[in-house]
């Protein structure tokens, strides 16, 4: 009977142990806020390059070289993030020479190729002429004429390993596609890189994309096309650009639909990270409501048409999570209307809600 209780006592002790040493989830939170009456449904977006690429080595081998530009100081320097490049710059060269002699190696053996090619065609020759006459037999016709045809194949696999060779030549070198701005550089001169080795990665931001959500009950005032006027806290100027994606299926967490807006940026004033906000032509708000945002509703697990919240306790670095049962009304925009569950000034989950349960220990991050 000691011995049970004792063990009984040692696995609670261990339980407690692993849950007291389990890692608070780190999770993005919100106020629960009030939205005035008349506010037209706004979304948020985040700025976007319309392109991006990682450019990746196809030879391998040691960096030789990667571009030189000018520096601050009046030097020079690497070419790095921030760089403006056209396309076709050649931004880093893998060490050619080992690629060279493949290249001189292919250019030989054709040389040698086309030397048998030359001697059986004159063999050939000479023994048509003799058969012509009778003076050679059909066997002899048949070997010269079978040897000529080898060489020709030999000249052809030499043409093919020449291409090659050039190929993987002109492969050392990383070039850029298109006009293009630096985000991230990943070597420098001494780096081994291989096949599929990201050197650099570009973004074209002369057009920019405002990518937002938007829930079922209003993605139908969406459409390819449409004229949007994008504003953002960073510029006083607004921009004009026009939807050029819509999602053809809600994300299956946050339930909204993402949407593209494509806005033309000559003089690369909006930056790629900005946050922007637009607006649909929507109806005003009716009344004077409480919100969050839709990405804190989940599932109530106790009740099947049911949603709840995780409502975060505590001021410190660590806070804990409760799962609340609340009543939702409306969508505007990027948020839901309560209609019972919550007060004002209460920080529910954003991030990670789906992640947790009733009673977990949280990490808050800005």
């Amino acid at each position: 009977m000691v011995a049970g209780a004792a063990l009984i006592a040692c696995l609670s002790a261990c339980r407690q142990n692993a849950a007291a040493t389990k890692t608070p989830l780190p999770v993005h939170t919100a106020s629960v806020q009030s939205v005035s009456v008349g506010n037209a449904a706004r979304y948020s977006a985040s700025i976007v390059p319309y392109s991006q690429v990682d450019l990746a080595f196809q030879s391998s081998g040691y960096v030789d070289r990667v571009r030189q530009v000018k520096s601050a100081n009046g030097g020079t320097r690497n070419i790095d993030q921030g760089d403006w490049v056209t396309k076709g710059t050649v931004l880093a060269v893998v060490n050619q020479q080992n690629y060279s002699d493949k290249l001189s190696q292919a250019k030989a053996q054709l040389a040698g190729a086309q030397a048998e090619h030359e001697k059986a065609q004159l063999t050939f020759d000479r023994i048509s002429a003799l058969y012509s006459t009778q003076s050679a037999t059909k066997p002899d016709l048949d070997s010269a004429k079978a040897q000529l045809d080898s060489t020709a194949a030999s000249i052809d696999n030499a043409q093919a390993q020449i291409s090659e060779a050039q190929t993987a030549l002109a492969y050392c070198s990383l070039k850029a596609p298109f006009d293009s701005w630096i985000v991230k550089r990943s070597v420098d001169a001494g780096s081994f890189v291989s096949a599929a080795t990201t050197g650099f990665t570009i973004a074209d931001t002369r057009s920019v994309k405002a990518v937002f959500g938007v829930p079922d009950t209003s993605i139908s005032r969406v459409n390819v096309g449409q004229s949007q006027i994008i504003t953002t806290d960073a510029l006083p100027q607004p921009f004009k650009g026009r939807v050029t994606a819509i999602s053809p299926s809600a994300d299956a967490k946050s339930r909204v639909f993402s949407v593209e807006v494509s806005i033309d940026n000559p003089k690369n004033e909006l930056k790629s990270g900005m946050i922007a906000s637009l607006s649909l032509d929507g109806q005003p708000l009716p009344q004077s409501i409480m919100a969050i945002p839709l990405s804190a509703v989940i599932r109530d697990p106790s009740r099947a048409n049911g949603f709840a919240v995780m409502v975060t306790e505590g001021d410190g670095e660590i806070e804990s999570a409760h799962l609340r049962p609340v009543e939702l009304g409306d969508v505007y925009g990027n948020m839901i209307g309560l209609k019972s569950g919550l007060r004002s000034g209460e920080r529910v989950v954003t991030s990670g809600a789906t992640l947790i349960r009733d009673g977990d220990q949280i990490r808050v991050i800005p």
